[in-house]
């Protein structure tokens, strides 16, 4: 299979997360075809995931990181197949803020998806990973303000994630959405900050965004979403 480094893809969208659409609706081996990289969740809002290398890992609210076999289903992830060409350079004592408002201020990115990968030892980590949840379910704010928090210190491992334009909040969050997973398997999730100490920082931009939408879930099709106050409850859940 001919790897399409130029395209990002991404089944499901952020915005129906939020009133509580947390039904799996495509399988992990289905969104391998489209990427060896990438973030998402699974059925339930089950904890955060993270695919490094082609492994789909999932962080779970109790801290265990571990391997999805190919049936599980998410109702959102976005993957992309990784290119070792990118453009890449190191940093060093380098806070998440000050790595973000350095990427856009030496690239003329804001108007595209970019992929991030930062690969190398963090002097400090902050993640989150949110519980996984039964119908009926809650909406995304709501899951957000259970989330369990880690923290750890020299740890070193794998930063994925992707940069979204504004024009598309909703799709995905606008700005950063990045998650960790430490070379342990043993900690990350959701990244709510850190501190680099030194790593390698590879930019990926897409040319073209595949949006896959769950069109024979009922649920989905049927749902009426209240675009009005959709960023912010993202912006909200996110943070």
């Amino acid at each position: 299979m001919t790897k399409d480094l130029h395209t990002l893809y991404q089944h499901g969208t952020l915005g129906l997360l939020v009133p509580g659409l947390f039904e799996g609706t495509q399988t992990v081996g289905e969104l391998l075809q489209h990427g060896d990289t990438g973030i998402g969740t699974a059925t339930g809002l089950d904890g955060e995931m993270v695919i490094v290398d082609g492994q789909p890992y999932l962080v779970r609210s109790d801290g265990s990181v571990n391997l999805l076999t190919h049936d599980v289903k998410v109702p959102f992830a976005t993957v992309h197949f990784n290119d070792d060409q990118a453009e890449s350079f190191m940093v060093e004592n380098l806070t998440m803020e000050a790595l973000g408002q350095k990427i856009l201020a030496e690239h003329a990115y804001e108007n595209v998806f970019f992929a991030v990968k930062v690969k190398g030892q963090f002097a400090q980590m902050h993640t989150r990973a949110v519980e996984g949840q039964k119908r009926p379910y809650p909406t995304l704010v709501e899951v957000a303000e259970k989330q369990a928090l880690f923290d750890a210190e020299n740890s070193r491992g794998t930063v994925v994630g992707y940069f979204a334009p504004e024009m598309f909040a909703g799709m995905a969050a606008p700005g950063y959405h990045l998650h960790y997973l430490d070379d342990t398997r043993q900690m990350g999730g959701h990244i709510l900050d850190f501190k680099i100490a030194q790593a390698q920082v590879s930019l990926q931009v897409f040319e073209n965004v595949i949006q896959h939408f769950p069109v024979n879930n009922q649920e989905f099709m049927n749902h009426k979403a209240d675009v009005g106050g959709v960023n912010d409850q993202i912006q909200k859940a996110e943070k």
